[in-house]
């Protein structure tokens, strides 16, 4: 099991230059942000850019991996994305990672003036927006004609130092997007219970989990892989649990996840006065003395 972070897009280079060099020095597998343009409580607080965040953090790092956590199309087009991928690959020397998902329906979603998109037209979108990135980030030279998406002569030279492509983490918790988390993902993100994580009793939330997870076998099947083929990531921070709290905590709640078959954590960076809010020391325990200590039990 590893241990990664998200690091919010909330700060001044010259303090975020150091989270992310502390989460290196951390021992975290991984680094992600949020590819949003702005998110619920932080909407009227600091908030930057996910791929110059990106940019940036790669080049203060040297071993950490970066991604997002995650992009989708409420305000991304394929090909400018591909474009943006393919650059922060090769600056990052090919540590990058993809989280990657069809959307909420908060202020992304009509940011650009549009409609909120009904579910399925979100999922409809989807399943054009990912094979399309797929391939833009396969092939040096791209024409397809889509519904919703095209690309004309789009050209990714010199491609990603990662090859054919970085790897891509979908997020996904329905039937359709656990098809396209098995055709294209190298991983599967989930946050639990897709309507309401926050309000379903702690004890609750694994079997929410795990019947997702038997969604990604029964996807994977038919496409001939494995479920240890694809490397299946949680993302902590929007169920009642609280693993933060201790070192213990964390122990426990990360034992449950691993005998389901998790493969990586990922926790959010402590962000003082917010729904983030955990105490730096603590935290750091967690990075340092979590994973060993969940080993030695097991």
């Amino acid at each position: 099991m590893r241990l990664s972070t998200v690091i919010l897009p909330i700060y001044r280079w010259a303090e975020g230059r150091e989270i992310w060099r502390q989460a290196e020095e951390l021992g975290f597998h991984a680094g992600f942000t949020f590819d949003h343009l702005s998110w619920r409580s932080f909407r009227d607080r600091p908030w930057f850019g996910a791929i110059p965040t990106l940019v940036a953090a790669a080049t203060a790092t040297r071993r950490l991996r970066i991604g997002t956590m995650v992009t989708s199309p409420n305000f991304r087009h394929p090909v400018t994305l591909a474009k943006e991928l393919m650059t922060l690959d090769d600056v990052s020397a090919g540590r990058l990672t993809v989280g990657i998902g069809s959307g909420g329906t908060g202020f992304d979603a009509t940011v650009l003036g549009q409609a909120p998109w009904s579910p399925r037209e979100r999922a409809d979108r989807f399943g054009e927006f990912l094979p399309l990135l797929h391939t833009l980030l396969s092939e040096a030279s791209t024409t397809e004609e889509g519904t919703h998406y095209s690309a004309h002569e789009a050209r990714m030279v010199p491609g990603g130092v990662q090859q054919p492509r970085m790897p891509f983490v979908v997020a996904a918790t329905g039937p359709r997007a656990f098809r396209l988390a098995a055709e294209f993902g190298q991983g599967w993100v989930t946050y639990g219970d897709p309507l309401d994580a926050a309000g379903m009793p702690a004890s609750q939330a694994p079997a929410v989990v795990r019947a997702q997870l038997d969604g990604l076998e029964a996807a994977c099947a038919q496409r001939g892989r494995g479920l240890d083929s694809i490397d299946k990531v949680l993302l902590q921070g929007s169920t009642a649990e609280r693993p933060l709290a201790s070192v213990d905590a964390f122990v426990d709640w990360a034992g449950r996840y691993q005998a389901l078959g998790i493969t990586d954590l990922v926790v959010h960076w402590p962000v003082p006065d917010s729904v983030f809010a955990t105490d730096p020391d603590v935290f750091e325990k967690i990075a340092t003395e979590g994973l060993p200590q969940l080993r030695r039990h097991r």
